[in-house]
């Protein structure tokens, strides 16, 4: 099969394609949570949340990530039933009115079922398909992608990138066990999921190490409070320029998709960065015909 520049095979998500390589995509979070760290949980507030959505995918976002249950340290875990009610009426929405494939993050099998029935493309389970053992088999049998996230809560720590391939390669055996092709999965290391503050600068640095697993490397740095800790404290509402930061860094050491926030905002970064790193074979795609360069 052809391959991108980043070494995975293209995959179509919700109809859409998506080339690695070519350039880095953008997740944005929509958070149907009432205890979401960075501030922006909806609630049951569906209209809020499908609003959200719609300019989201207005303002570039490539995939919409629905999530019903806070994953910020400390989190209280909501039932099954709380989680569909707060997500199922949103993802039914966002599929009906919004052309943007539609991502359910939570790591529950059943909630991942009855929110891809309603309409969602994408599974994003935080706990790498380890937490449940029928969500595998459950992407195995609907054929969709997933996100396969390495969580170091409660682990042991050894080396940052060492712990995250190990626990990676786990994810990557339930998955051929399963039976799910190995194309339709991207990895996440799991910035922020109980790493020290050193530890998750460093997985920045290092993020690099993990592209000979030959996948699509997805990352979360958005608001987070190892940026709110170098940053002197700030709240996560004024961690905007931060999260740039770690954004346009995570894309020069081969992050390809970024889950953010604040979706216009990233999309320029992403943008800046990519002209710069994976520069496109025309010259600048952004530039309008018949205008010349300005040279300054």
């Amino acid at each position: 099969m052809p391959r991108t520049a980043s070494g995975a095979t293209p995959v179509t998500i919700g109809g859409r394609r998506f080339d690695w390589g070519s350039r880095t995509y953008v997740m944005g979070i929509i958070n149907v949570t009432t205890d979401s760290f960075s501030g922006d949980g909806l609630g049951l507030d569906v209209e809020a949340a499908v609003a959200q959505g719609r300019r989201f995918a207005q303002e570039g976002a490539d995939i919409l990530d629905v999530g019903g249950e806070s994953t910020r340290p400390g989190f209280q875990a909501v039932t099954l039933e709380e989680e569909m009610r707060r997500v199922l009426p949103v993802v039914e929405q966002l599929a009906r009115e919004v052309d943007a494939p539609i991502s359910i993050d939570t790591y529950k099998a059943p909630v991942a079922r009855a929110a891809l029935k309603a309409g969602a493309h994408l599974v994003n389970d935080i706990w790498g398909l380890r937490h449940d053992p029928a969500m595998a088999p459950l992407v195995a049998e609907l054929g969709v992608p997933a996100v396969i996230m390495h969580n170091q809560r409660g682990r042991d720590f050894h080396d940052v990138i060492g712990d995250i391939r190990a626990g990676l390669e786990v994810s990557l055996g339930l998955a051929e066990e399963a039976g799910i092709p190995r194309q339709r999965l991207v990895i996440d290391p799991g910035f922020g999921f109980g790493w020290a503050e050193e530890h998750n600068l460093e997985m920045l640095r290092r993020l690099g190490e993990l592209r000979d697993l030959g996948l699509p490397i997805l990352i979360g740095t958005s608001r987070k409070s190892t940026i709110g800790a170098v940053l002197g404290g700030v709240p996560a509402e004024e961690r905007l320029m931060g999260t740039a930061a770690t954004v346009a860094i995570a894309i020069a050491h081969g992050a390809d998709i970024v889950r953010v926030h604040d979706v216009a905002e990233m999309v320029q970064v992403c943008r800046m960065a990519d002209a710069v790193l994976r520069p496109h074979p025309s010259g600048l795609p952004v530039r309008q015909a018949g205008r010349p360069a300005r040279r300054w």
